[in-house]
């Protein structure tokens, strides 16, 4: 789904962000532009975003276990 419509971000471009190694609202901002004109579409985009940082961090976690 379109999250910016301002400037066409959906929320698989922002997940793609994320998985391209974004880990701050700041930088998907930066890589994406959403949320930079009209600014209705932050609060979305900054859930979106939170969900897919840790949904990436627990993968990345889940990789750096071993058995013992």
């Amino acid at each position: 789904m379109y999250v910016c419509l301002c400037k066409g971000v959906s929320d698989h471009k922002i997940r793609a962000t994320v998985e391209d190694g974004a880990r701050s609202w700041r930088e998907v901002q930066r890589e994406t532009g959403c949320a930079t004109q009209c600014g209705k579409c932050a609060s979305v985009a900054k859930t979106i975003t939170r969900d897919a940082i840790r949904s990436e961090m627990k993968a990345s976690a889940a990789g750096l276990a071993y058995a013992v």
